[in-house]
């Protein structure tokens, strides 16, 4: 049996759109699965958490502005990289050293 656990901050969705994305979900998971008896077996568990619980890149998630400040970084970040790593190591040789 799968169990699909998918995490939201509390508030952002009603009762019907939580509903209806545990239904496309199974929809997703009976399709790879390849047979409609697998639907009778397929869970879907959406957690709320309060939005104090969200934290991207080590800091308080506030909504949108935190998240397009973080991809805003991010892109920053990977246009600072030289080359093209492909291990981790290389990616730490070729990274630029942050200080905060």
């Amino acid at each position: 049996m799968p169990l699909v656990t998918v995490k939201v901050i509390e508030g952002v969705f009603t009762e019907k759109q939580k509903h209806d994305l545990a239904a496309k979900i199974t929809d997703t998971i009976v399709a790879f699965e390849g047979s409609e008896a697998f639907r009778e077996v397929v869970w879907v568990l959406i957690e709320e958490l309060g939005r104090d619980s969200w934290h991207i890149g080590g800091q308080p998630f506030f909504g949108p502005s935190t998240l397009m400040g973080t991809l805003g970084r991010s892109k920053a970040a990977y246009e600072a990289i030289d080359g093209t790593p492909t291990t981790r190591d290389d990616l730490a040789a070729q990274a630029p050293v942050r200080h905060r």
